[in-house]
């Protein structure tokens, strides 16, 4: 298994130019097709006197939102470099939305994380949960600050539901070139988990893989699943996404929460 065309989303945080090369990275590893996204919406919330008052102020907004789009894409051409196939797609749209659209042709989405203390990344910015719940494509969550990913060492955080089979499945093309990969399983019932199973099935795929049962977790979920993946020297986490949506807004479960804030390693995660 591949992956042939690779999307990370481009914003004018502070976080992006290292999101981009980290894509780059992946892109050149697996000789994959990089393409940036980004979108912007035209405000348009402004109280006017009069229609040509508004007129005015609406080309005014449309003009700095395709400057930044510009600037978007000349961030992507700069960070990305020369040494992998790129391609741009850019438009004044909701950038969510937007993001969605395009993913139908990508393997593999590349986003930034959201944290509390992250930075505002301003007007394209995606929301991480509510496109993981709804684009139906492996994302990749970077954390600023990380613009390598060797994932020579991956933690699967094993849960025998449908959302855990599928990242297990969309990572494969990481799992197969990793040097080792631990499924990990945490709580007191991880003895029934099936992770005997998994590290089958990702044996027959080639996968140098080990179990480890994690019965009775110091932390909560999320923050032993951090602990286990220093402990073992990994840089990427594999694991489905939970969630469900109320009222138009998607409300994710506590540890795909507490890890798409707080981790300072990068997740795939599938839901």
């Amino acid at each position: 298994m591949t992956i042939c065309n690779i999307m990370v989303s481009v914003d004018l945080g502070a976080a992006a130019a290292d999101r981009i090369q980290l894509a780059a990275g992946i892109a050149e590893r697996f000789e994959a097709k990089l393409t940036g996204v980004a979108a912007r919406q035209v405000v348009t919330m402004i109280p006017v006197e009069s229609p040509d008052a508004s007129e005015r102020i609406f080309a005014i907004e449309e003009q700095r939102a395709r400057e930044d789009l510009a600037e978007a894409r000349a961030l992507f051409e700069r960070e990305a470099g020369t040494r992998v196939k790129t391609a741009w797609r850019s438009a004044l749209a909701e950038p969510l939305s937007y993001l969605i659209e395009q993913a139908r042709a990508a393997d593999l989405v590349v986003l930034g994380r959201r944290g509390p203390g992250d930075g505002d990344p301003g007007l394209m910015d995606v929301p991480v949960g509510a496109l993981l719940m709804e684009v139906g494509r492996p994302i990749l969550v970077a954390p600023p600050g990380i613009e390598r990913l060797a994932a020579s060492r991956i933690v699967v955080a094993w849960k025998d539901t449908r959302e855990a089979r599928r990242a297990v499945h969309d990572a494969l093309p990481f799992l197969t070139r990793a040097d080792r990969v631990h499924v990990a399983v945490v709580g007191a019932g991880a003895g029934q988990e099936g992770a005997a199973d998994v590290a089958a099935y990702l044996s027959g795929h080639g996968v140098h893989v080990s179990t480890h049962l994690l019965h009775q977790p110091e932390t909560g979920a999320a923050d032993e699943l951090r602990r286990f993946a220093r402990r073992e020297e990994a840089d990427l986490i594999v694991m489905g996404a939970y969630g469900h949506s109320r009222l138009r807004e998607w409300i994710l479960g506590g540890a795909t929460r507490d890890m798409l804030q707080g981790t300072s390693l990068c997740c795939l995660m599938s839901h």
